[in-house]
């Protein structure tokens, strides 16, 4: 992930504010917030605005795929190819359910706020799209979810622990 998002801070920077950096990374899956938080540190935004940018950022398309993703994959069903890449996508969220099943809307707060690999909001929202839970309850969840690992990263990137201890 590093690599990654050193390349996109490397190409974006100097052209584009770093809060905005930090915004564009946050909505990307698999790097989420996790590596908006990192591009922050590679380009010394405080944690502040790199904590309200990378949270904002996270929750930008989670309305969208909590709305739409059945009706996409739906239709990626139906697409040769596609069809293999939305099961796929549906096999794995669904891998993971186990804590939503046995907590509910708090398990799925859980899942998002622990800040581990295949977690995060992305993941999350599928995952209540695909458990039939109430999207206004779930965005709640992801919400709360997305700004305790924001938290819970931010204490580690920005060596925060270190000024406690």
């Amino acid at each position: 992930m590093d690599s990654v998002v050193q390349s996109i801070v490397d190409l974006l920077g100097g052209k584009v504010p770093g809060e905005i950096i930090v915004f564009l990374v946050s909505m990307m899956p698999l790097l989420e917030l996790r590596g908006s938080l990192l591009a922050a540190g590679f380009i010394n935004i405080e944690f502040l605005p790199a904590y309200v940018f990378a949270v904002l950022g996270n929750m930008l398309p989670i309305p969208f795929i909590l709305i739409f993703i059945t009706k996409t994959f739906e239709y990626m069903k139906k697409v040769r190819h596609l069809d293999k890449i939305a099961i796929k996508l549906e096999e794995k969220a669904l891998s993971k359910r186990e804590q939503i099943d046995k907590y509910g809307y708090f398990g799925l707060f859980l899942f998002v706020a622990i800040p581990l690999p295949g977690t995060g909001a992305w993941t999350g929202a599928l995952l209540a799209t695909l458990l039939k839970m109430k999207l206004t309850k779930a965005f709640v969840a992801i919400f709360l979810g997305v700004m305790a690992a924001g938290l819970v990263v931010s204490l580690i990137s920005f060596g925060l622990i270190k000024n406690i201890f």
